[in-house]
């Protein structure tokens, strides 16, 4: 007869996702665990929104071909896919600056909501090591050139914008010159 008692919990050496000792941490894209900087903030939800672009043009066109709820089922769901991803890394980020993850509820909050957002994408991490583990490590030259993506995208739609606007402005003054120098 054995001596073990089949009743106690099994003994196992688990690893928690953190690694205490270690001087930087390799963030984890599927997780709410752990810290991101800015700029890997920006290539990660940049780069989910481009695959979540990409995968949704064909989907929205079979969509419309076939005029099932098929399509609108598919784009439901990519989009709360999206959300949840885009929800993740945001509680990667607030752990940056030592905060809890459910500080990203203040997104839902009117004013607060933009406060927070500036914080995300300009406040810079605390130096080392916080209670949400030992800092990122550094940016990989993919994550920077996605990076750089957002801003590039946000001056593009505000040069499409405001170009032909001005544009606009410049022919009716040209117009209204010319109106009135015919008139003298």
């Amino acid at each position: 007869m054995s001596a073990v008692n089949p009743y106690t919990p099994p003994r196992a050496h688990v690893d928690d996702v953190l690694d205490a000792s270690a001087e930087q941490q390799e963030p984890s894209i599927l997780s709410a665990r752990g810290r991101i900087g800015r700029l890997r903030y920006l290539a990660y939800t940049i780069g989910a929104y481009l695959v979540l672009i990409a995968a949704m043009i064909p989907v929205t066109l079979i969509g419309a071909s076939t005029r099932s709820g098929v399509g609108l089922a598919l784009l439901a769901t990519g989009g709360i896919l999206y959300f949840v991803f885009t929800i993740m890394a945001a509680i990667q980020r607030v752990h940056d600056f030592d905060w809890s993850g459910w500080s990203v509820l203040l997104f839902i909050v009117p004013f607060a909501n933009l406060a927070i957002g500036l914080m995300i994408l300009f406040r810079g991490g605390t130096e080392g090591a916080n209670r949400f583990g030992p800092p990122p490590t550094p940016n990989t030259w993919g994550v920077r050139i996605l990076g750089c993506i957002a801003p590039l995208a946000f001056v593009g739609i505000i040069a499409a914008v405001a170009l032909p606007a001005y544009n606009g402005y410049v022919a009716k003054a040209k117009a209204a010159a010319a109106a009135k120098a015919s008139q003298n």
